[in-house]
């Protein structure tokens, strides 16, 4: 039997700090902080619930973060 895989760990950042940024440097900061996929979505989107280990996701108005969550 093969051993289960063991996920990939999410990086220790809290997502309200994004909020407030704009879109770009949001991103930048995102990547720099070792989130492997990082989406931008624009309020009233509609998306999955599935959740994705190292995944940020910020909604963007007017190109500021609003919201910001993890997966």
């Amino acid at each position: 039997m093969a051993p289960l895989p063991t996920p990939s760990e999410q990086p220790d950042d809290a997502p309200e700090a994004y909020v407030g940024l704009d879109a770009t440097s949001a991103e930048r900061l995102a990547r720099e902080r070792g989130w492997t996929t990082v989406r931008a979505l624009p309020p009233g989107s509609i998306i999955t619930m599935e959740y994705l280990v190292g995944r940020l996701n910020f909604e963007v108005k007017d190109n500021t973060v609003i919201r910001c969550w993890k997966g």
